[in-house]
């Protein structure tokens, strides 16, 4: 989840969130927390924008509104389940040990779908298999019905003058 829409849920400033994590960086390692590259906020910028309806990132050359924390001034920091975890301990208010508590309860049931779903992918290969045999059976059932249907040509006794 991005710093951005983490301290939007937390009730604080995004700001105030990086200052936090960055106060305590020793427990944000690589796998908890990253900073995206310009590529990969170039490909991202132009959906949030849309989505919040401002820029996000300010702009050397263009001269931008007035109004302190509108724009974005550094590249945004994108938290994993463990980040989001660790969140909690570094903002400690209620409203932060309520948005965690939420966040991993949605984390827990997410991982049990993905449990649910590698079953559920399994359970259909296995009726795909029985299936294949059931067809199979059902064809050598059509055979034999058929062969009873078709009147057979075997060698009759003629009835009548020869």
């Amino acid at each position: 989840m991005m710093d951005s829409d983490l301290a939007e849920m937390y009730g604080v400033e995004t700001k105030v969130l990086n200052q936090a994590v960055k106060r305590n960086l020793d427990r944000f390692p690589e796998d908890f927390m990253f900073q995206l590259t310009v590529e990969e906020w170039e490909g991202l910028k132009a959906e949030f924008e849309e989505q919040k309806g401002r820029d996000f990132l300010r702009s050397q050359i263009v001269t931008l509104e007035d109004g302190r924390g509108r724009h974005r001034k550094y590249l945004p920091y994108v938290f994993t389940e463990q980040g989001v975890a660790m969140l909690s301990s570094v903002l400690n208010s209620p409203t932060a040990i309520q948005v965690n508590i939420s966040i991993m309860r949605v984390f827990v049931k997410m991982r049990q779908w993905a449990t649910n779903y590698e079953g559920l992918v399994k359970r259909i290969e296995e009726l795909s298999q029985n299936q294949s045999e059931h067809n199979e059976h059902i064809r050598n059932i059509y055979q034999i019905i058929e062969e009873l249907i078709r009147p057979g040509y075997s060698e009759r006794n003629r009835i009548g003058f020869k």
